[in-house]
């Protein structure tokens, strides 16, 4: 198959061995220089018999992978989803889940039974003192101390549920190491979910495994849930520590958005749980049941993984799954600000970074290496795990996201910045796909293209009908902007043979307002989203998803020789190609 030309696309990864299931490709840099990647793996599927724990080694960024080893081996007791620490010294620490009593089946809590046995038993660990090239031969069980949700269990606390996806953290000289304790299994698997914390004070120092200690926290005997009011399932937490040394936590639910809390006393205690917002008591980030993970950088800032969509419009449509639709994979950066106790947190917008064609397929847990100012993402489909080099455009959009304030110029085929007249001449949008001529069959050849339409708009009115943009032929070939019965303005797509076309969300064009507004279609994921004042729509309360597909198939919507403007369009400018959502809020920062 001919490579994909678009470095988000997830076959552009350099891909991680596996024995069939691949889950949780996390990695650390080693003090020999080398990539330790531990990974959850087996010849069956997530769960099966013989699920189990390696880690290989990469000294050229992901390129190849050697020293492959087995940290518990295939015919012994699952062992599933671990996570490294390095410690100063240059030791390796592996911890991972491990049925060490040889659980065959679990109870569930509406009488039921599981046969899935990987998400219980006990917390271990092992270590490495050669980078990951052996291991210990003996593990270590960490004492996880009872919360509520264990003792009310089916089995009354004697059978505990757990795991863990989230990367440990070192900060204020000790080691902190994420939980997700299952208080129910049932209905999604974890029925009833909440995060804790495992702080060490010694592992940084101590040699002996048999000296270190761990204390389970917050304190009290309930972990962090979801935001009062909100369902039962609050998991896989992921932990950042800001400048001032507080520490924030973000994890997912099944409400539609992730949950947030701070820390300012090492984890003792936390601020009541919060749904994600993109600034202090702002909009709420949209998130289905999957991994979303946060990273500091050492050149400053943060990064934020998740999949922007959800909400409560997502609950109750027909096939709703909250684990589907982690495709594509998102990423907005986040930077400090004052609170009124300490640092918080405020995010950009998002701008999307993996994706594949086949919209079923999910990518998730994620981890970040960062090497010699490159940042490179590992993810997994269950099935291959990829290392991805994030484009450096892309990161240094997102991190400068608030100061941005030019006009982007690659790619610009129309600029209307002073007088806009009624019509003028169309520029050639590129196609999307054309005939391949080195195949034999002459089939489809995607050439994932795209284009951006930007507006400065000062409408009287919004009727449904009205038109601000119309490229179309008499056939119905061409691009349009009409204004929907909703209020919103949708984008068509006619290619003569088939049209494609969704809209904006509701209530964000006010009618007598001036206002910046585009419209991005991204010919990669075949993704067109709207940018209205320099927000990203996700869908607001009333649809679970602000952007949406238009089909592989689609040929050119030029349309024909006249682009009709309507009244109220004050600017207008067309590019060859799909900006970045960075550029956009830099273009409408810069004005007209």
């Amino acid at each position: 198959m001919t490579p994909v030309d678009d470095p988000r696309h997830i076959s552009r990864g350099r891909e991680i061995p596996s024995e069939g299931y691949a889950d949780q490709p996390y990695v650390v840099r080693t003090d020999d220089g080398a990539w330790l990647c531990v990974m959850t793996t087996g010849a069956g599927r997530e769960g099966a018999a013989g699920q189990h724990v390696v880690s290989m080694r990469s000294v050229d960024h992901g390129a190849t992978w050697t020293d492959r080893v087995d940290v518990e081996p295939a015919d012994g007791p699952e062992a599933s989803y671990a996570v490294l620490l390095k410690v100063p010294s240059g030791r390796v620490y592996c911890f991972y889940n491990h049925n060490t009593d040889r659980v065959t089946e679990v109870r569930r809590e509406d009488g039921g039974v599981f046969a899935r046995v990987d998400s219980l038993g006990h917390y271990v660990f092992k270590y490495s003192d050669d980078h990951g090239r052996t291991w210990s031969e003996r593990r270590w069980d960490v004492p996880v101390r009872e919360f509520a949700c264990d003792r009310e269990n089916v089995y009354g606390g004697e059978l505990r549920f757990f795991w863990n996806v989230g990367r440990p953290l070192i900060t204020g000289g000790a080691a902190l190491l994420t939980l997700h304790k299952v208080g129910a299994m049932g209905e999604g698997f974890f029925a009833q979910s909440e995060g804790v914390f495992l702080r060490s004070e010694n592992i940084l120092t101590e040699c002996d495994p048999d000296r270190i200690s761990f204390e389970t926290l917050p304190d009290g005997d309930v972990g962090l849930r979801t935001p009062p009011g909100g369902g039962r399932v609050a998991e896989e937490q992921s932990l950042t520590v800001l400048s001032d040394g507080s520490l924030f936590c973000v994890y997912r639910t099944v409400d539609g958005w992730p949950a947030c809390s701070y820390s300012r006393d090492g984890g003792h205690t936390w601020s009541t749980p919060e749904y994600l917002t993109y600034s202090p008591g702002g909009r709420r980030v949209k998130q289905p049941r999957a991994a979303n993970f946060i990273w500091r950088l050492q050149r400053g800032g943060f990064l934020y993984w998740f999949h922007n969509h959800g909400g409560r419009a997502a609950r109750g449509l027909p096939g709703w799954n909250p684990y589907d639709d982690r495709n594509p994979a998102w990423l907005v950066a986040a930077r400090e600000i004052d609170g009124p106790d300490g640092k918080l947190l405020e995010f950009s917008q998002p701008e999307i970074a993996l994706y594949d064609d086949d919209t079923r397929v999910r990518m998730s847990y994620p981890d970040l290496i960062e090497e010699d100012e490159r940042l490179f993402l590992t993810e997994t489909q269950k099935h291959v795990g990829r290392v991805h080099e994030l484009p450096a455009e892309l990161v240094a959009g997102l991190l400068g996201q608030w100061e941005r304030a030019e006009v982007a110029r690659t790619g610009l085929a129309l600029e209307l910045t002073d007088e806009v007249p009624g019509s003028v001449a169309m520029p050639a949008l590129p196609p999307f796909t054309a005939r391949d001529t080195s195949r034999h069959d002459y089939g489809t050849k995607d050439l994932r293209a795209g284009f951006t339409v930007e507006t400065w708009l000062l409408l009287e009115r919004l009727d449904a009908g009205q038109a601000l943009l119309d490229s179309r032929a008499e056939d119905g070939r061409g691009i349009a902007l009409v204004a929907t019965e909703r209020g919103t303005v949708e984008l068509i797509m006619n290619d003569g043979r088939g049209e494609c076309r969704w809209d904006c969300d509701r209530g964000v064009l006010e009618p007598g307002t001036r206002q910046h507004f585009a419209v991005v279609v991204d010919g990669g994921p075949k993704v067109i989203s709207f940018v209205v004042d320099g927000v990203l729509c996700d869908g607001g309360d009333e649809r679970q998803f602000g952007w949406g597909r238009f089909a592989p198939h689609l040929r050119d919507v030029t349309g024909g020789p006249a682009l009709r403007i309507g009244p109220g369009v004050e600017a207008l400018r067309i590019y060859t190609r799909a900006l970045r959502t960075s550029e956009v809020v830099g273009n409408r920062r810069a004005g007209r």
